[in-house]
């Protein structure tokens, strides 16, 4: 198989999460009404995903360094497409929790891997490329999919999302079957050297401080992934197609936030650039709490803002993390990732709470983030300019 169509298939595979996430959202409030649940229980099928998908991330990379990427990348796969049909089958909110929780198992395996494909098959120059045109390519996926998931709840039924994202996984997989093994130099890495790795890791106190100051700001966000459609469809009572729509300006303020961080760190510092993220995220949360719009537009605008300033400060924020370790970079990134997405499954649990104005509890955590961040930043580079 040749570099190209191992690209695209990299790309299928990087999309798995957003796209077993953000095509159902518009489904929710439906699936409250229908099986009488309270959203604090139905959003259990979002955090059950994120929750899996965070532990089997920290499994996926030890298992693929010493038997080869294909064998638990297609293992992966095959469990999201069998998951996929699950949650298309079911009948209660028990079952789709269950078969949500498989399908995160089998996610982890193709947003890990992919990764770890990249630097198997380009060289340093080229994956660095591959890698940029990945990150302008992702954002798409979650402006996309909750517009399909609304249409197909138009056209067809609820259900029928779910099979689509197990004919997209099964594509996937027939790519994974034609590749060949791109791992030449298999490890022997146990269980406990594994543990041990992250347990050094745990215990470099400027990686830790660095990892969870850059991941609060994954609070506001996932807060909205998982509230956005109880607002704008059961407050607002906008249709599940709007929602995509609205939803979708997020996902494309994000990709503008990343644009904008590649132009701009071609002239001003990293540290800079991070500073104007962190304090567009607060400016975003004082917005939302000033209610300077109406209707729906009180979320839609500010949270724009939100995401746009969560895509300038993301890349400068994972290198400065990663420059904390001077070994074992590959568990450091991945123990980084497991960071956010914990947090991120804990922010759409708070949300899932009965809260009687949704919109203004994600203000207050845009709020609260952006000035945690902006002090803890400014605390920490203070005490790195007197060490030198």
């Amino acid at each position: 198989m040749s570099k190209s169509p191992i690209f695209f298939l990299l790309v299928l595979l990087s999309a798995f999460p957003p796209l077993a996430t953000d095509m159902y959202l518009p489904a929710l409030p439906l699936l409250q009404q229908r099986w009488q649940q309270p959203l604090s229980i139905v959003n259990l099928t979002l955090v059950g995903f994120f929750f899996s998908y965070c532990f089997f991330l920290l499994i996926y990379g030890p298992i693929s360094d010493r038997f080869g990427r294909k064998p638990p990348l297609v293992a992966g796969i095959a469990l999201f497409v069998v998951a996929s049909l699950m949650c298309a089958l079911s009948g209660n909110v028990t079952t789709l929790i269950i078969s949500r929780v498989l399908q995160g198992t089998g996610a982890a395996a193709a947003a890990t891997l992919c990764m770890a494909i990249t630097k198997d098959i380009y060289v340093t120059e080229e994956r660095v490329r591959i890698l940029a045109w990945m990150g302008v390519i992702m954002p798409l996926v979650p402006a996309i999919a909750p517009i399909i998931g609304g249409w197909l709840m138009v056209w067809v039924s609820w259900h029928w999302i779910f099979v689509c994202q197990a004919a997209v996984a099964l594509i996937a997989l027939i790519g994974v079957l034609r590749m060949p093994e791109t791992l030449q130099n298999k490890v022997q890495t146990s269980a406990m050297e594994t543990a041990r790795i992250y347990l050094h890791l745990f215990r470099n106190r400027r990686y830790l401080s660095y990892a969870l100051m850059v991941s609060l700001v994954v609070l506001p966000h996932f807060a909205f992934i998982a509230g956005s459609a109880d607002i704008y469809i059961t407050r607002f009572g906008l249709s599940e197609q709007m929602f995509g729509y609205l939803f979708a300006i997020n996902a494309i303020s994000f990709m503008g936030g990343s644009l904008l961080c590649a132009n701009l760190l071609k002239r001003i510092t990293p540290g800079k650039v991070m500073t104007l993220g962190f304090s567009g995220v607060m400016l975003g949360g004082l917005i939302m709490l000033l209610k300077l719009f109406p209707g729906p537009w009180a979320l839609t605008i500010p949270m724009s803002l939100v995401t746009f300033s969560l895509g300038l400060s993301r890349p400068p924020s994972n290198n400065l993390v990663l420059e904390q370790v001077d070994e074992y970079a590959g568990a450091a990134s991945s123990l980084l990732v497991f960071i956010f997405f914990i947090l991120g499954a804990c922010s759409m649990w708070l949300i899932s709470l009965e809260w009687n104005d949704k919109i203004q509890v994600i203000a207050i955590l845009a709020t609260g983030v952006g000035t945690v961040m902006l002090s803890l930043w400014s605390f920490l580079a203070n005490r790195e300019r007197k060490r030198l």
